[in-house]
């Protein structure tokens, strides 16, 4: 494992300003934020199309760490996996902007006096696999047009390299929160669970940010096609599944079972376009609004510790941006929610529908 270039967070240092108690006319400059640094831990990661594999952290507070698996959209056919299809559903490059924290806002933007992780050590796993981090197979599709696509869905291999790190630079942390956006949000009640069976003093809270709406027939399929259920931990949940019949709310329920202490939690837009976009790409036309409604409703009665935000809105994802600061429903703030969950303070469910509505 080396460590690349140091990639500094897109925002200014602080100005000066007298320090507190100094003599009049005496000015300190304020210490600059922390740092991103990129490690590319090489070995068997990969991103889908043969590029090299990166992930970012920023150290801080060693006793409380942030995990956070970033989205990107997926594909499972050779049309979606070519890099010809304009546009493409899906990230396939770790350096690509869109796999830089630097460059975002939301929890990511340290000089936020309101970010709920502000002073955390955080690691940021890229994205760039088309598997939703869940991928175990190099996999040779057929385009339509016959052209063959060789994708390495390398999501597990890339996702573990960064919990490598995590677990020989962080020998005993306190609090954990496993967040992902998206894609990532699929794979992050999983992954807590991993994590967990590392750590099992911590405090483990997990967060999926934009991902609640999907119910399809197809997902089986393509999470079989990755290889998800490939290389999974030896739980009895995984042992008992019937991979042909899975679905997304399946990784929450077998870690709940597996680590009942673990805090389950997600959030989302309850009319998501990026969501319907991708139900619509596996043959479904139904409101993602009201498939949310019956994700949140299963999970809710299955894991009576789970807990959920849905906002109004077409918005997709939250924690990278700084709309996070300005969401609300039911009259509770979504940094607050965050900030309570993260800290381990009980939180209760929250819905625009509890409201005056969603529209």
């Amino acid at each position: 494992m080396r460590l690349g270039a140091v990639l500094i967070a897109a925002m200014g240092l602080a100005a000066c300003k007298a320090a507190p108690g100094a003599p009049a006319g005496v000015e300190t400059v304020a210490p600059p934020p922390p740092v991103w640094q990129t490690i590319e831990p090489g070995g068997e990661t990969l991103c889908a199309t043969g590029t090299p594999y990166r992930f970012h952290i920023r150290v801080g507070d060693p006793e409380r760490v942030m995990i956070f698996l970033n989205g990107g959209g997926a594909c499972w056919t050779g049309d979606h996996c070519s890099l010809d299809t304009e546009p493409t559903p899906y990230t396939p490059f770790a350096e690509m902007d869109a796999n830089n924290p630097a460059l975002m806002g939301g929890v990511f933007d340290a000089g936020n006096p309101e970010n709920p992780f502000a002073g955390w050590t955080q690691v940021f796993v890229p994205y760039c696999t088309g598997d939703v981090h869940l991928g175990t197979k190099d996999v040779t599709y057929t385009t339509s047009a016959g052209e063959e696509v060789i994708i390495h869905h390398r999501g597990k291999a890339n996702v573990q390299s960064a919990l490598d790190w995590v677990y020989a630079s962080r020998e005993a942390p306190e609090t954990i929160f496993v967040g992902g956006g998206s894609a990532g949000a699929i794979a992050s009640a999983y992954y807590a669970g991993v994590v967990a069976d590392h750590y099992p003093q911590a405090d483990i809270v997990q967060h999926g940010d934009g991902a609640g709406g999907y119910r399809a027939a197809a997902i089986s399929g393509i999470l079989g096609i990755w290889g998800a259920f490939d290389n999974v931990p030896d739980w009895p949940g995984f042992a008992a599944l019937d991979p042909s019949t899975a679905t997304v709310e399946d990784f929450f329920r077998i870690t709940a079972a597996q680590h009942p202490r673990v805090q389950l939690s997600q959030f989302n837009n309850v009319d998501d376009e990026v969501q319907q976009m991708f139900l619509a790409l596996m043959g479904v036309t139904d409101p993602v609004r009201a498939l949310l409604r019956a994700n949140m409703e299963d999970l809710a009665a299955d894991i009576p510790g789970f807990r959920y935000f849905s906002a109004k809105g077409t918005d997709h994802t939250l924690l990278r941006y700084d709309r996070l600061y300005e969401t609300e429903a039911d009259g509770v703030r979504a940094p607050d929610w965050v900030r309570a969950l993260a800290s381990g303070v009980e939180v209760a469910s929250v819905s625009c529908e509890d409201e005056e509505g969603c529209d």
